[in-house]
C-alpha cells in the first residue's frame, strides 16, 4: 500500500519533549527584573516622545508649519503604538505562547 505524503510527514516528525519549566537556569529572577525594567524605561521614554510630539502637532498647528503639524501627530500615533505594544507585551507573549502549545 502506497504512503502518502501526508502520511510520510508524519513518520519524519520528532517530538523533541522540550517544554518551558521555571527554575531551569540560575539567573531567572535578575533576568526577569532586567526585562522588567527596559520594560520600564521604555514606558518613560515613550511618555516622553509622546510629550514632545504633541508639543510640536501644538506648535505646527498655531506657528501655520503644516510639515511640522504632521510631524507631530505621526509622533504622537506612533508614541501610541509603542505604548500599547509595551504595555500589551507579556499578554502578547502569552497569547502566542498558549497558541503555540496547541500545534501539533
Amino acid at each position: 500500500m502506497p504512503l502518502f505524503l501526508a502520511d510520510r510527514i508524519h513518520h519524519l516528525a520528532y517530538d523533541p519533549g522540550i517544554t518551558p519549566s521555571d527554575g531551569g537556569l540560575p539567573g531567572l529572577s535578575v533576568l526577569k527584573n532586567v526585562v522588567n525594567s527596559i520594560n520600564l524605561f521604555g514606558i518613560v521614554a515613550v511618555v516622553g516622545a509622546l510629550a514632545v510630539s504633541l508639543g510640536v502637532w501644538a506648535w505646527g498647528h498655531h506657528s501655520g508649519g503644516h510639515q511640522a503639524e504632521a510631524n507631530g501627530k505621526k509622533g504622537a500615533v506612533v508614541a501610541a503604538g509603542a505604548a500599547l505594544g509595551l504595555g500589551a507585551a507579556n499578554g502578547i507573549v502569552q497569547f502566542f505562547s498558549a497558541l503555540g502549545e496547541q500545534v501539533e
